[in-house]
């Protein structure tokens, strides 16, 4: 039970791909100027390492060493194609938004890393933990950076959240500000997306920092059961 602990923990937190690796940086900032765009990509982010993760645990006893990358990126290559048409049959417009963003996961090294790293060395089931704690904490850098840009660049959450859940998700919008708030342009520029992740980055430094502190200052004998 510890060992998935360990999984989630490091998906979501302590190995967060966008905030401690810095991976797939590119969709990242690119697409994130309001939170439906941001929760869009993803959800199709997980899907695809779900998928993939999955796949490579499965076939990982019977791909040599020599061929695995370009088999692993085969099969991210076509979780991704099939994501994307998926995409665009029951989500055309939010896929219009994303536009080239979404074939462009195939180029995301947070997946071919985790598909390298750890799905081909470990069970189905370790691997599928690790897909969904590495999606989920992506998902959340991409939900919380469209957030903050959304709310500080044009003072409203859940814009457009209709593109992703229906014609009747329209009145899910929340408006923040008064009707006259003129909106920030900077932070829906791509220069807003560069300070908003820095922010962010800031806090979760702080936030460690703090705990290692306060590790510090408990007793040796608490601090294994702490750190566990």
């Amino acid at each position: 039970m510890d060992a998935y602990k360990k999984i989630i923990t490091d998906g979501l937190w302590t190995n967060n791909q966008a905030l401690v690796a810095l991976l797939g940086l590119c969709p990242l900032l690119a697409v994130t100027n309001n939170l439906t765009n941001g929760l869009g990509l993803g959800i199709a982010t997980l899907a695809v390492l779900l998928t993939s993760n999955i796949l490579v645990s499965l076939i990982r006893d019977y791909v040599p060493s020599e061929i695995r990358i370009p088999v692993f990126i085969s099969i991210i290559a076509s979780a991704v194609t099939a994501i994307e048409l998926l995409m665009n049959a029951y989500l055309h417009d939010l896929y219009k938004v994303l536009g080239i963003f979404i074939p462009l996961i195939v180029t995301n090294c947070a997946i071919l890393a985790r598909a390298d790293a750890f799905a081909s060395k470990n069970t189905v089931d370790k691997a599928m933990i690790d897909a969904f704690a590495v999606g989920i904490g992506f998902a959340l850098v991409l939900v919380v950076l469209g957030a903050i840009r959304e709310l500080i660049g044009q003072g409203t959450l859940f814009d457009q959240i209709h593109l992703l859940f229906g014609e009747s998700a329209r009145t899910w919008t929340l408006h923040i500000y008064p009707s006259e708030w003129p909106g920030f342009l900077l932070a829906l520029l791509p220069p807003g997306a560069f300070i908003a992740l820095g922010l962010m980055l800031a806090v979760m430094n702080i936030i460690n920092a703090r705990k290692k502190a306060k590790l510090a200052s408990i007793p040796v004998e608490l601090k294994a059961k702490a750190e566990a």
